[in-house]
């Protein structure tokens, strides 16, 4: 992420057509005469193009949850858990939004240890209108503090797809609310708060690869391993009910994504325009990708794969998308698209595990894979200086980058591990197999789709 600011009369004068160039000059002659600086008032502007800009990438990325994520998951499981599977997502988006403002975005986003932030911003105190950004301050607090929001939204109920089927919903509640706390927030501020620990070992992570999709990936694989697998897993039929549903939310996932990685420039710039144009580029590459594979083995190019394959590539470029050109982001794309084929394939079976709904085959494995190839397709002409990888000329990028991705990994597993067990002591994870086999719908909220 970024961060830029100006006074008013740069601003005019870059930003005004032609023939009002003359408009900045005059405001700086007019400050001259005055005895003062050529600007019109000290300290941060705010500036409404930025602000906008962050505001509508605060949507699409809520939009990525509530609809798309409910969609597109609810259309991929059996049609007795259509409703229970697109209310977790639902139910995550509330729960998330007030922890987030009581204490997630103080510990996340505030100045603390290299390892967690303070509580200057507990329960959003101090919070005011006027208060500008911690990345840019170019805008106000409010929206950068909404904006990250979303991004934790998103990552908990990412997760979910790999219990689907199986899990109680007050567990549910109980793991969201210790997992948010213990594994996401720490890792958001180790890689994006101030002095976080892996942001100064130069990890690169511009919009996620590490802190959502690593997270949510293999706190998913865990999650499926302590659970187990759904009753009839591998003997039964267990085919998605409903794929438009899958299809309709897999393209709202796309377009929110927008706001995902063009909106972590934080501000509207040309970075923006670049995380934009590579995040297009490498979901294109990754859906092709993952369809041709998919075809020449199995004789016919499913919409299921189609869509996987564009997630795959979204999720990997994620992490790249403000450090690579468009050559770059076809490649990662590309490579996207046939390693997470195999991991939501090949790997699923060889390990046996139930990945429902393949979150660690598709954000787990793509998240470690963009992580990665960031550290090769970086350029400085992109990022910046100090900025860049493999083919820039640094190779070391690569060693960085695996470190992050070992950390994230190892923390992620331990404590996933530990806060399900701790929940399984408490309140017990999976419904009973009479409640599974009637279906999370009418057992859990007694209610069903006709």
């Amino acid at each position: 992420m970024v961060s830029i600011g100006s006074g008013i009369a740069g601003r005019v004068s870059s930003r005004a057509p032609g023939g009002l160039g003359w408009l900045g000059g005059a405001l700086a002659l007019a400050a001259m005469v005055a005895g003062g600086p050529a600007h019109a008032a000290d300290g941060p502007v705010l500036n409404s193009g930025d602000t906008a800009w962050l505001l509508t990438s605060t949507v699409l990325v809520l939009m990525m949850t509530i609809p798309g994520l409910a969609l597109f998951y609810a259309g991929m499981v059996r049609r007795k858990n259509m409703l229970a599977t697109g209310t977790q997502s639902f139910a995550i988006c509330a729960l998330v939004t007030v922890l987030w403002m009581v204490v997630g975005y103080s510990l996340a986003f505030t100045e603390g240890s290299p390892y967690l932030g303070g509580l200057g911003r507990a329960f959003l105190m101090g919070m005011e209108k006027g208060n500008v950004g911690p990345i840019a301050a170019t805008i106000p607090e409010s929206v950068f503090m909404m904006f990250q929001m979303t991004f934790a939204i998103i990552t908990p109920a990412l997760i979910t797809g790999a219990f689907a089927d199986r899990l109680k919903f007050s567990s549910l509640l109980a793991f969201m609310t210790l997992w948010l706390l213990v594994v996401y927030v720490p890792v958001a501020h180790w890689v994006w708060g101030p002095g976080g620990f892996l942001s100064a070992a130069g990890v690169l992570d511009f919009a996620g690869g590490t802190v959502v999709h690593i997270n949510a990936g293999v706190a998913g694989l865990v999650a499926a391993y302590v659970i187990g697998p759904r009753k009839g897993y591998g003997t039964e039929n267990m085919a998605p009910h409903n794929l438009m549903y899958s299809l309709i939310g897999a393209s709202l996932l796309w377009v929110g994504w927008f706001g995902f990685n063009a909106g972590s420039a934080v501000v509207a710039d040309g970075l923006a325009g670049m995380a934009m144009a590579v995040t297009q580029i490498a979901a294109a590459a990754a859906a092709l990708s993952w369809m041709f594979i998919e075809w020449a083995l199995r004789g016919k190019p499913s919409v299921l794969g189609i869509v996987s394959g564009a997630v795959a590539g979204l999720v990997a470029i994620t992490p790249a998308s403000g450090f690579v050109n468009p050559s770059g982001a076809l490649a990662i794309g590309l490579i996207a698209g046939a390693v997470c084929f195999w991991g939501a394939t090949w790997l699923k079976k060889t390990l046996g595990y139930d990945d429902s709904l393949d979150a660690f085959g598709v954000h787990g494995v793509g998240g470690i894979a963009g992580a990665l190839l960031t550290g090769v397709f970086a350029v400085s002409s992109v990022g910046g200086e100090g900025k860049s990888g493999l083919i820039d000329g640094n190779a070391a990028q690569i060693g960085t980058q695996a470190y992050g991705v070992v950390i994230t990994i190892v923390y992620c597993a331990i404590a996933t591990f530990i806060l399900l067990k701790l929940v399984q002591l408490v309140f017990g994870l999976r419904v009973t197999p009479e409640e599974e086999r009637e279906g999370l719908d009418i057992s859990l909220h007694g209610e069903t789709v006709h």
